[in-house]
């Protein structure tokens, strides 16, 4: 995954963009997304190779979300992955640019490198990604849990609206694209989809007790910053004990999804099993 993400983006003039570009995609990261594309594409009996460009796409659309998200306008955070958020080492104009780059060159890497598959299949991809990183998914996740900041009475539902579309929207789009990719029935698609929603609630809980359990060297990002921005969180509503029981709760459900799939689907179980394991 490295290596295609490396090879996929090229500094060329004006060297400014590029290398913040670069910059935030070639910081590190778990690179769940992508992973999640290649083991579905896999798992449905499609190759590596079909699904490598989305798989960079995807993560090229997770780096503009942090890039912006990390903006004084936004979260307002200083550090990412270890290292100094883009708008600290480039400027606000700059990193603002360095992600409208990621998520257009996205779409042209999807429509310009995928090989083998048929268009149809393409052109849904396309607008998979599409609906869940606009106003339907990530941005207005975002939205809402700007307007839900410094607020005492924001309730489960909408905790978990913010969630669903700021967290498990990319997630999910990363899982199916796999699947669609190597020609998935839909039935397939609908399993894989209910696995990737638990997954991407899971994860957003884990972040959140993350934040409250975790020192910065340990997230590579800020700790604590939930609490001081006053917002509401799976924590702040359950408390930690009955958070982690809900997330192990969700990772249950989602790998009893895959259990028609077999062996083939053992990637995507551990890939279930790390989202609580991990401790960044």
């Amino acid at each position: 995954m490295e290596a295609a993400l490396d090879r996929s983006l090229q500094v060329i003039y004006p060297e400014t963009i590029y290398e913040a570009m670069r910059y935030s995609l070639m910081a590190g990261g778990k690179r769940l997304r992508p992973i999640l594309c290649l083991a579905t594409c896999e798992l449905v009996g499609g190759t590596i190779e079909m699904a490598m460009p989305t798989a960079c796409a995807l993560e090229m659309i997770h780096t503009m979300s942090l890039i912006h998200d990390d903006l004084p306008a936004m979260d307002n955070d200083d550090y990412r992955r270890g290292k100094l958020t883009n708008h600290k080492v480039f400027g606000e104009d700059i990193a603002i640019l360095a992600g409208d780059g990621l998520l257009a060159y996205a779409f042209e890497h999807v429509a310009v490198e995928t090989r083998n598959v048929p268009a149809d299949r393409l052109l849904r991809i396309v607008a998979i990604l599409g609906r869940a990183v606009g106003a339907a998914g990530l941005v207005g996740g975002q939205v809402v849990d700007l307007e839900s900041e410094g607020k005492s009475d924001v309730s489960l539902e909408t905790l978990t609206f913010i969630h669903n579309h700021k967290t498990a929207a990319l997630l999910e789009a990363s899982v199916i694209s796999g699947a669609i990719l190597a020609g998935a029935t839909e039935s397939d698609v609908h399993r894989l989809s209910r696995y990737s929603k638990n997954i991407g609630l899971a994860f957003q809980i884990m972040d959140d007790i993350l934040d409250i359990t975790s020192t910065q060297e340990e997230l590579g990002k800020t700790a604590g910053k939930d609490l001081r921005a006053q917002k509401a969180t799976y924590p702040s509503i359950w408390g930690l004990e009955e958070s982690r029981r809900q997330a192990h709760s969700l990772i249950q459900d989602a790998k009893a999804e895959l259990a028609d799939f077999g062996d083939p689907a053992r990637p995507l179980m551990a890939i279930a099993d790390f989202i609580i394991a991990r401790t960044h």
